[in-house]
């Protein structure tokens, strides 16, 4: 958990490296003015550049904006749609709205589980594969839906969504979690 300091206790974050994704974020920070209220942009374009948004990299981002470290963590934390962990090779977002709901998903979740040992929110430990939930894309006539890879699926089934992320993770080469368990 991160705390609150004063921007004088800060370690000096990134001190002595020369990333170009931190050009674009200070170069954010500098468009926006410095404003608080740019906060969530920033944030946006940090976690675009990085992938994540980590301590050190929030931590970049108070010393920049000149805003206390749990401010800027607290603002990160209450969105979803940032996230704190490296993305996976591999994501499925699940639709868990009440059109997907009564059409299957919370079955799709409990085999996503089985399978690959993952609850919504979770990444495996190799990083290859994680799950999220979220409410409603709109497209509640294709219930239950879900989104692998950046792709809208419809009216899946426990099986075909399992199916599915094991041919995705087949392809890498690499056995799955199921096949490693029974190897």
């Amino acid at each position: 958990m991160l705390v609150a300091k004063e921007h004088a206790d800060y370690a000096q974050a990134f001190q002595g490296e020369d990333d170009p994704r931190l050009d674009e974020v200070s170069r954010a920070v500098k468009r926006f003015g410095y404003q608080q209220d740019a906060l969530i942009e920033v944030l946006h374009i940090a976690q675009h550049a990085f992938g994540y948004l980590d301590e050190k990299l929030l931590t970049y981002i108070a010393q920049q904006m000149k805003l206390p470290l749990g401010w800027v963590y607290g603002v990160a934390s209450f969105y979803n749609f940032f996230s704190f962990q490296p993305p996976a090779a591999h994501n499925c977002v699940v639709c868990t709205g009440t059109a997907c709901y009564v059409e299957g998903a919370q079955e799709i979740l409990q085999a996503l589980e089985a399978e690959f040992g993952v609850k919504p929110g979770q990444t495996t430990p190799d990083g290859r594969f994680s799950v999220t939930d979220f409410r409603c894309p709109g497209s509640c006539g294709l219930a239950p839906v879900l989104v692998v890879d950046g792709e809208l699926l419809g009216r899946e089934t426990a099986a075909s969504v399992i199916a599915r992320i094991r041919a995705l993770l087949a392809r890498e080469g690499e056995p799955t979690p199921t096949e490693e368990a029974s190897a």
